[in-house]
């Protein structure tokens, strides 16, 4: 399985990826699961895949041919990110249906984020049919994989104006989050910020199993929810809170 993240804020864009592709008794297998492709001071683009592995590993090739041959599209001549994503998606459906056998499903999906200049940041969530839905005010960050243990920490933190240090943290205790509960999702752990209108990308921190930083962040986390709970209000509480109610809104 995949766990993979994208939150876009004013203040720029966080991508997370975790590598582990398979997991089981005698085989372990890592391929990174995070693509970056740009050229400086004009546009810059980062693309998170999840999925069949054949499907993503040929459509992420396919990108690369396009952009060496300078086909009519491809990422280096597209004039928006919607139509990047409308590129991805025709991209991911042909490399789909190559390997379309009855009953197998080599279905992908992907999350694409990026700028080109004299336009907006964004990140669009591409499916496996070719149709794809972007970030907005409200749903500051999209994602794909194994998404619903690391999604409460995000909806909880992440709002437009959030800076990108924070925003990285949020990203990185989600993936955390998804690394306790699914042991399908693991490291090496990518992460990697683009500052707004600076059309220029680093490279992606990477973090290996025997991280100190991710093991200091996974108890750091643990120790401060563990606190947090502590501190909740006794169920004797809530039962007198509740009972109290009851008698002033009139219903026993």
């Amino acid at each position: 399985m995949t766990y993979c993240v994208a939150v876009s804020v004013d203040a720029g864009i966080v991508f997370c990826s975790d590598s582990l592709t398979s997991a089981g008794v005698d085989q372990i297998s890592t391929y990174s699961k995070m693509f970056r492709f740009g050229i400086d001071g004009e546009r810059q683009f980062v693309i998170l895949s999840a999925g069949n592995l054949a499907t993503t590993q040929a459509s992420i090739a396919k990108i690369k041919t396009d952009i060496k041959q300078s086909a009519d599209v491809n990422l280096y001549n597209v004039e928006s990110l919607e139509e990047a994503a409308d590129y991805l998606g025709d991209v991911s459906r042909e490399q789909q249906e190559k390997r379309q056998v009855e009953g197998k499903n080599f279905q992908a999906s992907f999350i694409i984020g990026g700028q080109i200049a004299d336009s907006q940041h964004s990140v669009v969530l591409v499916y496996p049919e070719g149709n794809h839905i972007t970030t907005s005010r409200d749903t500051p960050y999209l994602q794909i994989g194994e998404s619903k243990y690391g999604k409460p920490i995000l909806d909880r933190i992440v709002t437009p104006d959030l800076d990108l240090d924070t925003c990285a943290m949020s990203a990185l205790v989600s993936m955390d989050s998804t690394l306790k509960s699914n042991l399908s999702v693991g490291p090496p752990i990518e992460a990697l910020t683009y500052l707004t209108d600076s059309l220029l990308m680093d490279k992606p921190h990477r973090f290996e199993a025997d991280s100190d930083f991710l093991r200091d962040l996974s108890r750091s986390w643990d120790a401060r929810l563990k606190e947090a709970f502590r501190q909740m209000p006794p169920l004797s509480w809530a039962a007198n809170w509740d009972k109290s109610s009851r008698g002033q809104n009139g219903v026993f």
